[in-house]
């Protein structure tokens, strides 16, 4: 399916120079702006109070998270769950105040929203299981680096590997330096929507992959750099098609979410627009410069086979 289709290959390698430096320059704020700020690491990672509520009718949460925030609670985590009349809340720790404290500052305000408000369950949650969290988030990226490089090196070849797994790192160190630059909360959700990105982010590699590999066999007069353009310039549509339904989706998380699912939606639509733009000129223009060639990919008959089994001269030396 097409929604439109280009006659002329648009040359897309022609400035890849200067389109890798402007990668390579975000590259390198984000990195600075992850040492230099650091992440907002939510109460998943940090150590807080988990609260378990329940009201007698649904409730809004945004009042009810501005009336917390007045308390001196900041980054309150709320969202509903079960039904809309159960609400989980995740608070950080405050020095000085234990979580009983704590629990019992915030039904006082809830139950000025709905007297028949009633606290089912409270815990603490220990800054050793987010230490522990952090560690299985980092382990769950490096499996799937890992995982992405050894399927595109069996699939293609070790150069397609190196280059698509350097642009899905270069997708997810963006959308990290922002998440560090602007502080926005850094959660497990957020998590989640860096590892789908990655996954996401290969699978346009794959496609524009497989169209070089394809254009190799079929155009044996092309250069390298004009395959790869024309491989680019007939899988626009498609690409469009794909990450434009992608994006009204997320969108509508984005903006029809709430706050529980505002960081998952924007970390997502980051991650979407920079996974276009990586794969086309940051693991396409790798693969280039790593000098792919026709017979990386199609490999040559070996001699044996190109000999006739009836010569009689077959195999003879002269």
């Amino acid at each position: 399916m097409e929604f439109f289709k280009i006659r002329k290959d648009i040359p897309f390698m022609r400035h890849a120079l200067l389109l890798n430096a402007v990668s390579l320059i975000t590259f390198l704020a984000a990195v600075f702006f992850l040492f230099s700020r650091g992440l907002h690491l939510s109460v998943e990672f940090t150590g807080g109070t988990l609260m378990e509520v329940s009201f007698s009718q649904p409730v809004a949460l945004d009042p009810m998270r501005e009336q917390i925030a007045k308390l001196g609670f900041t980054d309150v985590q709320m969202q509903n769950f079960g039904s809309a009349r159960d609400v989980l809340i995740r608070m950080p720790a405050l020095k000085g105040s234990t979580a009983t404290e704590q629990s019992a500052r915030v039904m006082a305000v809830l139950k000025e929203t709905d007297p028949a408000a009633e606290l089912k369950r409270t815990e603490f949650v220990g800054p050793q299981v987010g230490d522990e969290l952090a560690i299985d988030g980092l382990k769950a990226l490096a499996f799937v680096v890992v995982g992405i490089m050894i399927y595109l090196a069996i699939r293609f070849e070790w150069k397609y590997a190196v280059a698509g797994i350097i642009a899905n790192l270069h997708d997810v160190v963006i959308i990290l330096g922002f998440f560090a630059y602007f502080q926005w909360e850094f959660s497990l959700p957020v998590l989640a929507a860096v590892l789908a990105v990655l996954g996401y982010s290969v699978n346009e590699s794959v496609v524009i992959f497989d169209r070089v590999r394809e254009n190799f066999r079929r155009y044996r007069k092309m250069s390298t750099v004009e395959i790869i353009d024309n491989a680019i310039t007939s899988t626009i549509s498609r690409t469009i098609i794909t990450h434009g339904s992608t994006q009204l989706m997320v969108l509508s998380m984005l903006l029809f979410g709430g706050a529980t699912l505002h960081y998952f939606a924007l970390a997502l639509t980051i991650g979407i627009l920079f996974g276009i733009y990586s794969s086309v000129f940051v693991a396409a223009s790798i693969a280039m410069w790593l000098g792919i060639r026709r017979e990386d990919l199609i490999k040559a008959p070996a001699k044996k086979e190109l000999e006739d089994p009836n010569d009689p001269n077959a195999g003879a030396v002269v």
